[in-house]
């Protein structure tokens, strides 16, 4: 698989099998993914790995707490046009998927809450980063993590990189362990995609090149 098949062939995975995932497999690609570009060579990101048996436990601790106040926002608060739209668009195309109208919001309520489960997926990883990091270094976490993304596409793997995380991230904090002086980022579901989930077949739309590019 080259660059572009795996760029063409990644997507959000929101339905998984419960094949296990190798630590070993995983670090392989987080060493590989550290090769992303790093402003100043910084390297900001801090990540925990759950897997397996962590997962099953992590998931219990978490079934114990609450939704949080947010990290962070994970949209603009007053977003603006065109994005609005398109947000709301990939939204009602996978609920479409799902069988889910409009007007169910206990299924849409039930289905949001899958995210906390990383979709079934066997493995996660939560990216931190230092609270001293501002939005050059953030810039830096996204590049890594979408090369550990490509890499797992390589790899046979899917995932589904996951801000919702931001919800839950003092349930998170204490789980991991993580320092005070780090922030999340995300997390992410990492594990072998369902082939037979309606969800999965979600491609987003993409706005065409000739709205957001200009040559000159």
């Amino acid at each position: 698989m080259d660059v572009s098949e795996a760029v063409a062939a990644r997507s959000s995975i929101r339905a998984f099998l419960d094949t296990p995932v190798s630590d070993r497999l995983i670090a392989e690609l987080l060493t590989k993914a550290s090769r992303a570009p790093s402003g100043g060579n910084l390297q900001p990101w801090r990540i925990f790995v759950i897997n397996g048996d962590a997962t099953a436990r992590f998931l219990s601790h978490l079934a114990t707490t609450d939704l949080e106040a947010p990290a962070y926002d994970m949209y603009p608060p007053k977003l603006k046009e065109p994005y609005r739209s398109s947000r709301f668009k990939v939204g009602e195309d996978m609920y479409a998927l799902l069988g889910i109208p409009r007007d169910d919001k206990p299924a849409r309520l039930a289905r949001v809450a899958e995210n906390y489960k990383f979709f079934g997926a066997p493995a996660g990883l939560f990216c931190y980063t230092d609270k001293v990091m501002g939005p050059p270094q953030w810039s830096d976490l996204g590049m890594f993590l979408q090369s550990f993304m490509l890499l797992a596409q390589e790899a046979g793997l899917s995932t589904c990189a996951q801000e919702s995380w931001a919800l839950r991230a003092q349930a998170v904090r204490e789980f991991v362990g993580a320092p005070d002086e780090l922030t999340i980022f995300c997390g992410m579901a990492v594990g072998y995609k369902d082939p037979d989930a309606n969800v999965n077949s979600l491609i987003s739309d993409r706005e065409p090149l000739a709205s957001w590019a200009t040559f000159l």
